[in-house]
Formats: C-alpha cells, sequence, structure tokens
C-alpha cells in the first residue's frame, strides 16, 4: 500500500517537472516565433473551453469577409454584451504618407480588445500588416502604400459594458512652411502646367515672401542650387533608403549642401524664384521616391484633427424598424451602396452607432447600416 503511495507521488512530481519544462520551453521559443495577441490569448482556454475560443476565433475569420465602407475620420460607439461574439469590421481607404490611428476606450477597466490591420490586395488576397498587442488599446502605424485596408476590432470573450472607437489618421512629416497650415495650400498634385503638357508634381503653399521653410523630417541636405523651373531649391533626404523631399521656388538658400537637420530646422525662405517669377510668392514642395519618382505629398503634410468620444447614455441591443421600408447600406451615408430593405416592425441587432447612422447585423449574419431617423430602440 505505501509502495502504491509512493509510485503516485512520484510519477505526479514527474507529471510537475514535464509541464514546468514544456512551460519554460514554450517561453523560449515564444522569444523566436512571437505569438500574436490572439494566439497568447487561446492559450488561456487550452484547459478550460476550447469550443468557446473557437467560436470566437471562428467569427473573426468570418468578418474578414466583410465588406463594410467607412470615411475617415470615423467613430462609433455602442455597447458590447457578454453572450454576444462580435467583431467590428471595416474597408478603409487610406494614403501611403498618413499615419493611421486606432483608439479605444471601455467603460469597463481592463477589457482587452484585439485589432487587426489587413491589406486588401488587387487580387482578392489579404496580407496582414498589424496586431496589437495583448492588452494594447491604442495604436499607430506609418502606412507605406497607398490602397484599402481591413480593420478589424473584436473584444475578448465575456466582454460586458460600453465602448467607443476612434479611427483618424495624421500627416508623417511636419507642414513644411512656418505658421501656415492646410488652408496656405492652393495648387494641388496633377494640375493641368504649361497648358496640358505637364502636370503639377507637388503642391504650391502659399505665404508672404521671406516665410520660414522648414525640414519637414529629420534628415541631411543631398542638394542645393539655383537652377531650372525650380530656381532656388533645397533636396533634403530623409534617411540613407528614405524619400527626396523637394524644396523650390525659394528667395534664399539658408542651409548647404550635406548639412545634417532636425525636423523643424530653416532651409530656405519662402519666395517666387524660377518659373515663379509672375505668380505670388509660394513654396513649391515635392516628394520623390526611388525607383517610382514624384508621389503626391499633400498625405504626408495635410493636417487632421483627432475626434472626440461621445460617450452614450443608453445603447439598447435592439432595433426596430419605424419606417414603412428602409434601405440597409454598406456605408454609413445616402451614397452607400443598397444590401437590402427592412420592413416596419423588423427587429435588428445593434452594434453601435457613428452620427446619424446605427451598425447593424442582420438575421443572415451580414453587417450594415441603417439611418438612424428609420428605427427605434426596443
Amino acid at each position: 500500500m505505501r509502495l502504491n503511495f509512493k509510485i503516485k507521488v512520484f510519477f505526479f512530481l514527474l507529471f510537475v517537472v514535464v509541464i514546468s519544462a514544456c512551460r519554460q520551453i514554450r517561453k523560449v521559443a515564444d522569444v523566436i516565433v512571437q505569438p500574436t495577441a490572439r494566439e497568447l490569448y487561446a492559450r488561456e482556454f487550452e484547459d478550460l473551453d476550447s469550443l468557446r475560443i473557437n467560436n470566437w476565433e471562428l467569427e473573426f475569420q468570418r468578418a474578414k469577409g466583410d465588406s463594410l465602407q467607412i470615411r475617415l475620420p470615423y467613430v462609433e460607439q455602442g455597447e458590447y454584451y457578454k453572450e454576444q461574439i462580435a467583431v467590428y469590421s471595416y474597408n478603409i481607404h487610406i494614403n501611403e504618407g498618413e499615419v493611421f490611428h486606432v483608439a479605444i476606450e471601455n467603460k469597463v477597466l481592463g477589457i482587452r480588445n484585439f485589432i487587426n490591420l489587413i491589406k486588401m490586395n488587387d487580387d482578392s488576397s489579404q496580407t496582414d500588416i498589424f496586431q496589437n498587442d495583448l492588452g494594447e488599446n491604442e495604436f499607430e502605424i506609418a502606412i507605406e502604400e497607398t490602397g484599402i485596408y481591413k480593420i478589424a476590432i473584436q473584444p475578448e470573450l465575456d466582454a460586458q459594458g460600453w465602448f467607443s472607437f476612434q479611427m483618424y489618421t495624421s500627416p508623417s512629416l511636419g507642414f513644411p512652411v512656418l505658421g501656415k497650415d492646410n488652408t496656405a495650400i492652393q495648387s494641388f498634385w496633377g494640375a493641368v502646367r504649361a497648358g496640358g503638357a505637364r502636370s503639377h508634381e507637388g503642391i504650391d503653399i502659399f505665404a508672404t515672401r521671406g516665410t520660414p521653410v522648414i525640414a519637414a523630417v529629420d534628415g541631411r541636405v543631398s542638394s542645393t542650387g539655383n537652377r531650372g523651373l525650380g530656381g532656388k531649391q533645397v533636396w533634403l533626404k530623409a534617411g540613407l533608403f528614405g524619400k527626396s523631399l523637394y524644396y523650390a521656388h525659394l528667395d534664399s538658400i539658408l542651409v548647404s549642401t550635406g548639412k545634417k537637420v532636425m525636423m523643424g530646422d530653416t532651409l530656405g525662405l519662402v519666395g517666387n524664384t524660377g518659373n515663379a517669377k509672375t505668380t505670388a510668392p509660394h513654396l513649391h514642395f515635392g516628394i520623390y521616391k526611388s525607383g517610382q519618382g514624384a508621389i503626391n505629398p499633400l498625405p504626408f503634410v495635410k493636417l487632421t484633427e483627432r475626434p472626440s468620444f461621445q460617450e452614450l447614455a443608453n445603447a439598447s441591443k435592439f432595433l426596430k424598424v419605424s419606417s414603412a421600408v428602409a434601405n440597409i447600406r454598406n456605408a454609413p451615408e445616402v451614397a452607400g451602396i443598397k444590401l437590402a430593405e427592412a420592413k416596419r416592425n423588423d427587429t435588428l441587432v445593434l452594434l453601435g452607432y457613428t452620427e446619424n447612422w446605427a451598425h447593424i447585423e442582420l438575421a443572415t449574419g451580414t453587417k450594415a447600416f441603417i439611418n438612424k431617423s428609420l428605427v427605434s430602440e426596443l
């Protein structure tokens, strides 16, 4: 009898040692593999309820096929429900040069949200761009390629309570004329030049002669001079393999070739040299990308504002259609594609509100938007 007890103790201790060793091995492997927040979260259910976490992951995979369209900036408020596995997924057009921001606020502290940014490719495939760290509810990422991106937000299981999403962009570079903003930009990329012989490869920022022109990024002055259409000009290289920033029509050049500058340093003064002698003083600002040539600089410098959170007093779980017929669309705007029609007294699942629109889910599982004037809360 005592021998059996010792054998049991031996095997129990062996089991503990093996489990401990496995965990140590996993920790070492994680340093190399770097598991995602979703993978780390799934481990919490390994010895508990694998069915629930599998359903949670399945809803995320389904949401990657959603086709809702939104414009930035975008704010949505709503409420998570404990018994509901929800995924908020949207397609967004974002430009190279913009920094994309997502911020989530939960009334109940500690709720973990899982954020995925996915590039929608021309061949209908998808490329994972970003996943947040476990417990991180806010992030920003510089966009390297203009295109359609899908943003998916999924709360952890059993999340309950009010939420608000903020999505917006900011410029990746500083504004290149001191004290000026978007209103000073009066000529844009692609505008006709020389009677249609060429197009404008930059933007024109108008300011009083002598206004400081400043470095929009840390870098090194690669060239200066007084030549060609640009007149007095400065070229600024952003890093060894970075883009080249072009400052033209300057009245004066205040830096020399090879000089290392920091964002905000003065490069020269606004003027109208070169082929701008008959126009008001302004800075022609351009960006050139290696192997591609000129690209639209506006998204790199256009100033934006962060939208504000707006807390709802209450949010119902269901809506009832109050009009005879209500159009259901793929975007929170009248121009959105009509997906279906709802009729008076139809019940819809409410996911959240954005301005004058309700984000809903149909009985089929399809996500959509409906104008708030056409529904009432149950």
